[in-house]
């Protein structure tokens, strides 16, 4: 289709276009490639793929406007067009002037398929450009309210709280030797009298009437029967059962190793985050259950846009269970989440 809309112009169709011409375009759309990759850079703060695609373009569009110009010089020249004037017409035009000359060479020669074939590629192409741009225009487009909360400077720190009160100062008065054997100064309305009591007798160290061979020595009421009873209610309790000492939750840091990683399924790029070209680290608190499962998690830092697709993914981890001393304990720890664009 582009041999009979570009490179052929007569009934003999002989092409137009030759190594000369493909030569030079290329020369051009090259050079200009490589100019703007350069400047591109210094110009505008664009990224690396940025510059590339922007450069790309550029020498893509010099490459196909210098293949037109040519087309229309090498064409005007055969047909015995006033060549200067077509040339200077597409150079100024560009693809408009060369629809002009196309048109103007098709009522000359009666081949209107040199008018027809071009619009429709040109058309074609024009569609899908559109069928491929406009999907990309609506999914890059940015809420305002959301990018207005984004941009907005986050609110100063409160003030440290106020320094504690001064614990008030007691005063402790040492009692001395002196103080002690100083006569009182105040007579006292009453005087406590402390009485001895009676020491309690002892029991004689006999036997009781009744009493049977085998008994507590000097007897107790109740003979052998309540000898048992007695000596059983002074018998000391059994010892407590030992505790264990494993504790329930430790926490990762020191001798403690962080908990093995067995399923680990990569979280999902938020679109948004993505094309504000948003990336960084969330770093979540967790508590890793004793069967591996992730327990309890807490933000400590990340970007807003970020910490729900970390969350859940980090959520569907499994770890495999963390012993000590024999016995699987739950492990509190702090868990990395690296969200990064590639070039």
């Amino acid at each position: 289709m582009f041999d009979d809309c570009l490179l052929d112009s007569s009934p003999s169709r002989t092409p137009v276009l030759n190594g000369i011409h493909y030569a030079i375009s290329l020369g051009l759309g090259l050079a200009v490639f490589f100019a703007a990759k350069t400047l591109l850079p210094q110009l505008t703060m664009a990224e690396e793929g940025a510059v590339l695609f922007g450069a790309g373009v550029l020498g893509t569009t010099v490459f196909i406007y210098a293949l037109m110009v040519c087309f229309v010089f090498a064409d005007s020249r055969k047909l015995g067009l006033n060549t200067g004037l077509w040339v200077a017409v597409a150079l100024v035009l560009g693809l408009v002037g060369y629809l002009f000359y196309v048109y103007f060479s098709a009522k000359k020669t009666g081949e209107w398929q040199r008018l027809t074939i071009p619009i429709a590629v040109i058309g074609e192409v024009i569609l899908v450009f559109m069928l491929v741009l406009i999907p990309l225009i609506y999914t890059e487009a940015l809420p305002k309210a959301q990018l207005m909360t984004l941009l907005v400077a986050p609110p100063p720190p409160p003030p440290p709280p106020p320094p504690p009160a001064a614990a008030p100062v007691r005063v402790i008065r040492r009692v001395t030797a002196d103080d002690i054997m100083r006569a009182p100064t105040v007579i006292p309305k009453t005087i406590a009298v402390i009485k001895d009591e009676p020491d309690v007798p002892q029991s004689a160290a006999v036997g009781v009437v009744g009493g049977v061979p085998g008994g507590m020595p000097g007897g107790t009421p109740g003979g052998v029967l309540g000898s048992i009873l007695s000596s059983a209610a002074v018998a000391p309790p059994p010892p407590p059962p030992p505790q264990s000492t494993t504790p329930k939750r430790i926490r990762v840091g020191g001798n403690v190793e962080q908990a093995k990683l067995i399923f680990k399924p990569v979280p999902e790029y938020p679109p948004l985050a993505k094309v504000a070209r948003i990336q960084g680290v969330v770093r979540l608190e967790a508590i890793i259950s004793r069967d591996g499962t992730v327990q309890d998690l807490k933000v400590l830092s990340g970007h807003p846009l970020l910490v729900k697709s970390a969350l859940e993914a980090v959520q569907r981890w499994r770890y495999q269970p963390t012993l000590l001393n024999g016995e699987p304990v739950e492990i509190v720890t702090e868990i990395d989440v690296n969200f990064t664009l590639a070039n």
